[in-house]
């Protein structure tokens, strides 16, 4: 009896091994959809609609790039959260909304609408790209230097717009605050886009936005690029200094991250198929270039690296968010 009992465990241990490799053989048999929890014209949109237009040629199906914005990205994942696990709907996640939301909307007593780990399964890292500080090219100030002795003589008149609340450009700016002693009232909007219309008008005057959306307009001159965020420079303005070394702010490195995710559930071999499939499509060599020249540094991690590296984001992030004493406003 025990015998008969083991064959039949190893026959539907085989048969579902057998089954899984055949569904992610015939994945995808139909469009794909990627939400991104941002509005259009933003990095996280960049990034997706770049690696969505190279799986579409390696899959010859669809992908459909779908813009769902609002609250700090929380809308956009929610959907994605609640969506069948097929690997049909999927996220481009970012640092905000898998390693920053959660402690910060914890601090600020509001509740998270799903759990960026148990509802989600990541896939893979898309792309890391450095903050830029970014100041209207009317504003009277060259450095940083000059902006922090601005800024404080002017406590509270300066406005500090940002991507949404819980964005890495809403945290980036907070922990510049607290290092530096400067107060400037932080205006969310609803995404990069909007908040850089504001700040082309004049009607902000600071934000530290990803790099590869602020950029042509740093190279247009209608904005000032006074230092990259990140640890290193960046090769996309090799002569613009990190924050770091341009006001002697040891320590300083706030970078954001791009990434893919699918619901929890969802069949790991469609997952290794999509990872697979991604690291395929940022080694184009057109598809990289197109990311370095935007200042963004291609990924294509495996599950397992990314769920690793998630969890020390969020251990540093959610350290910042203590620090800064941030909330959503």
């Amino acid at each position: 009896m025990q015998r008969v009992s083991m064959e039949h465990w190893f026959a539907a241990a085989a048969l579902a091994i057998f089954s899984l490799t055949a569904q992610a053989q015939s994945w995808p048999s139909k469009p794909v959809r990627i939400i991104v929890p941002f509005p259009p014209g933003g990095t996280t949109d960049i990034v997706a609609r770049s690696l969505g237009a190279e799986l579409h040629k390696m899959w010859q199906q669809p992908v459909v790039i779908e813009n769902r914005p609002g609250a700090g990205g929380n809308i956009g994942s929610e959907l994605v959260a609640k969506s069948p696990n097929d690997g049909y709907t999927l996220l481009m996640g970012t640092v905000g909304t898998h390693s920053i939301n959660a402690a910060l909307f914890a601090q600020s007593g509001n509740k998270m609408p799903f759990d960026p780990v148990k509802d989600f399964v990541p896939i893979t890292l898309a792309a890391g790209v450095p903050n830029v500080m970014v100041v209207n090219s009317k504003l009277p100030v060259n450095t940083v230097s000059e902006f922090i002795a601005y800024a404080k003589t002017r406590p509270g008149q300066l406005n500090m717009a940002s991507s949404g609340n819980g964005t890495s450009i809403h945290l980036t700016g907070e922990f510049f605050k607290t290092m530096t002693g400067t107060y400037m009232v932080h205006l969310p909007y609803r995404g990069s886009a909007p908040a850089l219309t504001d700040l082309l008008a004049g009607n902000t005057n600071v934000m530290f936005d990803n790099l590869p959306s602020a950029l042509p307009h740093i190279k247009s001159g209608r904005l000032k690029a006074l230092a990259v965020t990140s640890r290193d420079r960046s090769t996309a303005l090799p002569d613009t200094p990190t924050v770091e070394e341009a006001a002697n702010l040891k320590g300083f490195d706030a970078s954001s991250w791009f990434g893919l995710f699918a619901p929890a559930g969802t069949p790991r071999a469609i997952v290794d198929k999509i990872q697979a499939d991604v690291a395929k499509a940022l080694a184009v060599p057109e598809v990289r270039e197109r990311f370095v020249s935007q200042g963004a540094q291609p990924g294509g991690t495996t599950p397992d690296q990314f769920a690793a590296f998630i969890r020390a984001e969020t251990d540093k992030w959610t350290k910042v968010v203590k620090i800064s004493n941030a909330k959503v406003d």
